[in-house]
Order: structure tokens, then C-alpha cells, then sequence
């Protein structure tokens, strides 16, 4: 048995949530996975970081679909997030193409929103399964994103780079962060690097909020709504603006 093929397949979710208006286009089953390979210190789900947690459970391939299917009537597709997404390749592919293979659930999009932080291997076992992704892009400065992640992001460009040629990119997310990415150099830097890498791509541009961040993150301000429009306006400098959203 493949492994796109394994309804016992098991994965560790940290949270379901069966409704989703901001995971993706429309209405949407949302899976939070357990386990990120980052340490964002903007992160609204720190819970997700770790692997190892008893708030975790394991669920099987067919649990997930059965619950799928039972409100596909309502939903426009599925995705799975995290933590990050890509660190359950084989789960999220198995999930994907049972999906597919349902009556019930074939005609729901499948979305993935991952922090770009993997190899093409594990994108070669997911994009055929996959309709599209929702990137996250912390920084384009290999700098800076150390200091939001912990990490640098040769991975994360080179995924931008893959998704966008599989035409699989569905959307760029940008969460600007005070003191960290919000500098005007590095939003055009930012700006022109998207539309460089990713023409035609949507951007969507967050301002950082506290909610659900750790205490350590609690200290950086919330950019105000004016705050949150110079930033926009930055980008917008390279992003044509009907390609632009800001929340």
C-alpha cells in the first residue's frame, strides 16, 4: 500500500475547525497540525510548535474524511495548517487523495498553508494532491527572518520559486511585524522580491496583533490602521494594488 493510498495512516492534530473563512478561499475544514520547524516569535498558535504535547491526538486518514464528507455540503474546500503542514508530508498527502478519491469530498479544493520551510521531496509527494498553497513569507532579508524565526530562509525562497513555477502559489502571506520587517527599505525590498519571484500572485499584508502570542511577543506594538496602510503602500510600490489586501 502506497502511502497515498493508507486511510490508517495517523497524524497528530493539535485542533479542527470545521468552519473556516480565513484559511483560504471560501468556506473551509481547517486541520491544525501538530509540530512546526520554526519558532516564530510572532506566532498567534506557540501551542503548535512543539511535536511532543498532550493537548495533541492522533487521528487517522479516515476519521478525517469521514468527518469531512459528512459536511461537505457546506464547505469549499479543505486545508491544513499548523504548526506547519510539511513536517506530516505523507499524512497530508494520504488526506489529500483520499479527498480526491471520495464522492463526498472530490469536488473540495485542498490547500495548504505552510512557512515554506521544506525540500522539493516533500513538495514532489504533495503538489500532485494539492490545489494550492498559502505562503507565508516572513522576510525577505535572510537576517531578519532569523531573528522573527530562528531561522534563516534559503528554504522558504526556493519553495516561493517551486510553488510558483507548479502553479500551485495561490497566495503570499505577509505578517509585518514592528521593529522586525516594518522598515520602509525592507517592505519595498519585500514588495519587489514577490513580484519579482511571483507575478500575479495575491499578497496579502497582516499587521502583527497580540492575540495568542507568548508573553515575550506581548511588549510589540500593534501597528494601527494607518500603520497597517503605509506598510501597504510600500509594498504597493512593486504589488499591483488589485493583487494587494491588507487585514
Amino acid at each position: 500500500m502506497t502511502v497515498l493510498h493508507a486511510p490508517s495512516l495517523t497524524g497528530l492534530v493539535a485542533d479542527v475547525v470545521p468552519f473556516s473563512w480565513v484559511d483560504g478561499p471560501g468556506n473551509r475544514y481547517t486541520v491544525f497540525l501538530q509540530g512546526c520547524n520554526l519558532n516564530c516569535l510572532a506566532c498567534h498558535n506557540p501551542h503548535t510548535i512543539p511535536r511532543l504535547t498532550r493537548r495533541a491526538r492522533t487521528v487517522t486518514v479516515r476519521e478525517l474524511v469521514d468527518d469531512v464528507a459528512r459536511l461537505a455540503p457546506f464547505l469549499a474546500g479543505v486545508t491544513t495548517s499548523g504548526g506547519e503542514a510539511t513536517q506530516q508530508p505523507e499524512f497530508v498527502a494520504a488526506f489529500f487523495a483520499a479527498l480526491g478519491e471520495q464522492p463526498a469530498t472530490a469536488a473540495l479544493t485542498r490547500f495548504i498553508d505552510s512557512n515554506g520551510m521544506t525540500d522539493d521531496a516533500t513538495w514532489d509527494l504533495l503538489l500532485p494532491v494539492t490545489d494550492g498553497v498559502m505562503l507565508d513569507v516572513k522576510a525577505v532579508d535572510p537576517e531578519r527572518h532569523r531573528r522573527l524565526t530562528g531561522s534563516t530562509n534559503e528554504r522558504v525562497l526556493a519553495s516561493l520559486d517551486r510553488l510558483h513555477a507548479a502553479g500551485r502559489l495561490a497566495q503570499l502571506r505577509l505578517l509585518v511585524v514592528p521593529g522586525f520587517n516594518d522598515s520602509p527599505d525592507e517592505l519595498r525590498r519585500t514588495g519587489a522580491y514577490l513580484t519579482a519571484h511571483a507575478p500575479g500572485v495575491p499578497v496579502q499584508l497582516t499587521g502583527f496583533r497580540p492575540h495568542g502570542v507568548r508573553s515575550t511577543a506581548r511588549r510589540i506594538p500593534e501597528p494601527t490602521g494607518a500603520q497597517r496602510q503605509a506598510y501597504a503602500a510600500l509594498v504597493a510600490e512593486s504589488v499591483p494594488a488589485e493583487l494587494l489586501t491588507v487585514v
